[in-house]
């Protein structure tokens, strides 16, 4: 669902152990970037030892706020947080940061997961991405775990 992003910028919030950030930093490759951003350090520290131990070099850390990301207008070309964003307190805010620093043609990913105390349902993912600047594209799998592909509008 992220595409091809061999060689590519890609963002993940929220990695938590790094359960995405290891197998999305080598379909990244030597050439591309997986910036990973936690709101807790503890959770960076962790998942960058991880990629350490298994020879990733293109994995760079931030610690902050998904409310108010550290990055410039248009630097990633792909964007994913997987049950992530249900404990944002102010999910449109954050998904109209994704958007700010997605291309013009990149992909922002969400996975949820019924279970997931914070879970976000696809209805208001819907609901949230105009506001956001951003298209609701699909949903892949089904409504008790998926990923939903939202696109930049404009």
């Amino acid at each position: 669902t992220l595409g091809d992003v061999r060689g590519k910028r890609v963002l993940e919030v929220g990695p938590g152990t790094g359960y995405y950030t290891l197998p999305v930093a080598e379909w990244v490759g030597p050439d591309g970037r997986l910036d990973i951003f936690d709101l807790q350090q503890e959770m960076l520290d962790h998942t960058m030892r991880r990629a350490r131990e298994a020879g990733l070099e293109n994995v760079v850390p931030t610690q902050g706020d998904a409310r108010s990301l550290p990055f410039g207008d248009a630097t990633f070309d792909a964007a994913y947080l997987v049950t992530v964003l249900g404990e944002i307190p102010d999910q449109r805010l954050a998904l109209c940061e994704l958007r700010r620093v997605l291309k013009p043609d990149g992909r922002l990913v969400v996975g949820e997961l019924w279970g997931d105390p914070h879970v976000v349902p696809v209805g208001r993912l819907h609901a949230h991405a105009p506001a956001a600047g951003l298209r609701f594209e699909r949903r892949v799998g089904p409504a008790f775990g998926f990923f939903a592909v939202l696109r930049p509008v404009g």
